[in-house]
């Protein structure tokens, strides 16, 4: 096992083909920065012969002369290669697939025509003095002898690096191991894999191509891709760094906020749980995992791995599994600090909520703790909403005033939206004066009821320049309401929090 391994970034390229992912040439330009500053060794920018703006893309990304080698995808065709040595790309990725299955019904061609085409393409490659990545597709379906014979002859071609994809997401770890040592023995070229993610095992088996000698590893941010997507280039990254001990040239600390840009230009959202960059990866609500935490970190957290090495944040969240440590933890960073007996009466009415099915935000804990230590929590409110009027409707453009009291000044705002919600949660934005640099984290309608009368329930996450993150809810039959009695509670409880 090598002890470095080059990341191979084709987020732009395969992770586009996420079913109902297009990215913009802007869009395209600003990640291919983001993925620079990560530190991925390539950047695959797209497929240029695929459309005029694809190829204006990747052109746009190799003009802008990054630190990362820029690639560009071609079939083994003269067009295709033309196409991408257009574009000036550090590397060209060219692949044609292998499988008897894919050889038949994907291209109508024989094997030895297959044979041909691919060493006449890499050979065309080196002609104009550009790196060459050479696939097979389909290499973990394809009959091995001609598999390593293929991989022989575009070797002795001149190709720079030898790709196995699992294009389908069909290998298993151990199996995986023993293919890539077995192209290991014929092949002194670098190996790099690309696995799809079909049965979750993208990551595994891109781990298992390493182990056997696999010098170079595709994946995407966010495990975007075809169907079920492609290795993710954070699992396989920290990974490597915390558990192989391998290193790579990327640097973790921009590993989340790579995420959430790419998740917000993609559209698709990532899950909470979802391993390195996910929200709830270092967040803890059992007593016995916040006790702990509490204490010494590594004892309910990997150790290996921490929170500030991948950009993110510890969080102690409430709910009816919460310990009492970690509740009075919360309240004493609000400047709470309730008596053992109201410490147990709020424990109480969090568990209750929490048995009814409710989720227990941190605007709702410390209001309930308020309730019962029978005082209102020491500092003002930062914000306090009189009143909001909207405008909306056909040709009109979505309009909202907000009219509070900041900080015990009258402010009034008002914005425009692409809806009415948008607008009033912008117009609440607008008048926060010193506190803009609050950012919206999250908004989505956790429930509606059914009925004339339906009752929407929404839930906001608001988060500071430094990254703390408060989560409130309010629960009216007019969802612009809701929205801004939500935001204006989750600001003040950041406000709370804050001092």
């Amino acid at each position: 096992m090598h002890r470095t391994v080059q990341i191979f970034d084709t987020t732009l390229r395969d992770g586009e083909q996420t079913p109902g992912v297009s990215f913009t040439a802007d869009d395209k330009l600003i990640l291919a920065h983001q993925l620079d500053k990560l530190g991925v060794d390539i950047i695959e920018a797209g497929f240029p012969i695929s459309s005029k703006g694809e190829k204006d893309a990747v052109k746009k990304i190799t003009g802008a002369r990054l630190d990362s080698q820029i690639c560009g995808l071609a079939r083994v065709t003269n067009v295709d290669i033309e196409a991408c040595l257009d574009c000036d790309v550090d590397v060209i990725h060219t692949f044609v697939p292998t499988s008897d299955v894919q050889i038949k019904h994907t291209i109508g061609k024989s094997r030895e025509e297959v044979m041909q085409l691919s060493v006449e393409a890499v050979e065309y490659i080196k002609a104009h003095g550009t790196k060459c990545l050479f696939s097979a597709m389909d290499a973990t379906r394809t009959d091995m002898k001609y598999l390593l014979d293929v991989y022989q002859s575009v070797e002795k071609a001149g190709a720079d690096i030898i790709n196995v994809p699992d294009t389908v997401g069909v290998m298993i770890p151990s199996l995986m191991y023993q293919f890539i040592k077995d192209i290991r023995g014929i092949v002194n070229a670098p190996i790099d894999v690309h696995c799809h993610n079909d049965f979750g095992l993208g990551v595994a088996n891109t781990l298992a191509a390493v182990e056997a000698g696999a010098q170079q590893v595709q994946v995407t941010v966010n495990s975007l891709g075809e169907r079920a997507g492609n290795a993710d280039l954070a699992e396989t990254v920290m990974s490597l760094h915390s558990i192989y001990k391998v290193r790579t040239n990327v640097q973790t600390k921009h590993l989340v906020e790579t995420s959430r840009l790419v998740e917000r230009l993609s559209g698709i959202r990532v899950p909470p749980n979802m391993p390195i960059v996910g929200d709830n990866v270092f967040s803890h609500e059992s007593g016995i995992h916040t006790h702990g935490i509490l204490i010494r970190t590594d004892t309910f957290e990997p150790g290996v791995m921490t929170p500030e090495m991948v950009g993110h944040r510890r969080r102690i969240v409430v709910g009816k599994h919460a310990g009492k440590h970690a509740v009075k933890q919360m309240l004493t960073d609000a400047g709470l600090k309730p008596t053992e007996g109201q410490l147990a009466e709020i424990m109480q009415r969090i568990k209750d909520l929490g048995d009814k099915g409710k989720r227990v935000t941190d605007a709702d804990l410390y209001t309930i703790a308020e309730v019962i230590m029978g005082e209102v929590a020491k500092g003002e409110q930062a914000i306090v909403l009189e009143e909001v009027s909207v405008m909306t409707g056909n040709k009109v453009t979505p309009t909202a005033s907000i009219k509070a009291v900041v900080r015990g000044k009258p402010k009034i705002g008002a914005q425009t939206g692409v809806g009415p919600v948008d607008a009033a949660l912008r117009a609440v934005q607008t008048i926060l004066g010193r506190d803009a640099k609050i950012k919206l984290r999250d908004f989505r309608i956790e429930a509606i009821t059914g009925g004339s009368d339906a009752l929407a329930e929404v839930i906001i996450g608001v988060e500071d320049e430094k990254g703390n993150i408060v989560t409130a809810r309010s629960a009216r039959e007019d969802i612009v309401i809701a929205s801004v009695e939500a935001l204006v509670s989750a600001i003040n409880g950041l406000m709370l929090r804050k001092r």
